[in-house]
C-alpha cells in the first residue's frame, strides 16, 4: 500500500477545482498568467499560496517558467506536477492547454470517483456492526442484570453470583460497548479519503 504525504493530499484535494477553474477561464479567453493570478488570490489551499509566490516573484523580474519549475520541484503530488508541466509546456510550446486541462480534469475526476467508491466499499459493513453492538449488547447485559431475580429460587440447583458482581459485570460490559462503538467510529474517520 502506497503512503501519501499530507502535502500531496492537500494538493490533490484542491487540484481538480484548480484544473476546472483554469479550464473555464482559459476557455473564455483569459491568459495563463491571468488564470494563475486569479487562483493565487485564494480559495484553493496550498495551490493558491504556491501561485501567489509565483506571481510575487514574477513581479520582481523572475521568469514565469522558472518559477513554475521551482514549484514543480517542491510539489508532492504527481497530478499537481503534471498540471505544472502542462503550464510550462504551454508557455514554451504554445500547446492547446484547454484541451489538456480538460483531459487532466477528467482523469482527476475518475481518480476521485474511484477513491469515493473504495471508501464506501470499505465502510459498507460498519453501520450494521455499529448498530448490532449498540443495540444487542445492552439488551444482553440487561438480561444478565436481572438474572439473579429471575433465578431466585434456583439457588439450590446452581450457585448464583451476588447482585454486586452482576452489577459490576453489566457496568463493565456497557463500558466495553461504548469503547467498541468509539473505536468503530474512529475506524470510519481514519479511512476518510481526504476529498
Amino acid at each position: 500500500m502506497r503512503v501519501i504525504s499530507v502535502a500531496a493530499q492537500d494538493e490533490d484535494r484542491e487540484l481538480l477545482y484548480v484544473i476546472r477553474t483554469m479550464e473555464v477561464m482559459m476557455g473564455s479567453g483569459i491568459g495563463l498568467e491571468g488564470a494563475i493570478t486569479s487562483i493565487s488570490r485564494g480559495g484553493y489551499g496550498c495551490i493558491s499560496s504556491d501561485f501567489q509566490k509565483v506571481m510575487v516573484n514574477t513581479r520582481k523580474g523572475k521568469g514565469l517558467v522558472e518559477e513554475l519549475r521551482r514549484i514543480q520541484k517542491r510539489a508532492k503530488s504527481d497530478a499537481y506536477k503534471r498540471l505544472l508541466n502542462t503550464m510550462i509546456e504551454n508557455i514554451i510550446s504554445n500547446t492547446d492547454i484547454v484541451k489538456t486541462l480538460k483531459n487532466q480534469g477528467g482523469r482527476e475526476e475518475e481518480k476521485r470517483t474511484e477513491k469515493v467508491e473504495k471508501y464506501i466499499e470499505e465502510l459498507s459493513g460498519l453501520p450494521e456492526t455499529l448498530l448490532s453492538i449498540g443495540m444487542i449488547s445492552p439488551i444482553i447485559l440487561a438480561i444478565l442484570a436481572i438474572t439473579p431475580q429471575m433465578m431466585a429460587g434456583a439457588g439450590d440447583i446452581m450457585p448464583l453470583p451476588d447482585a454486586d458482581s452482576i452489577g459490576s459485570i453489566v457496568n463493565g460490559g456497557l463500558f466495553v460497548t461504548v469503547v467498541m462503538m468509539a473505536m468503530i467510529g474512529m475506524k470510519a474517520h481514519t479511512k476518510d479519503p481526504g476529498l
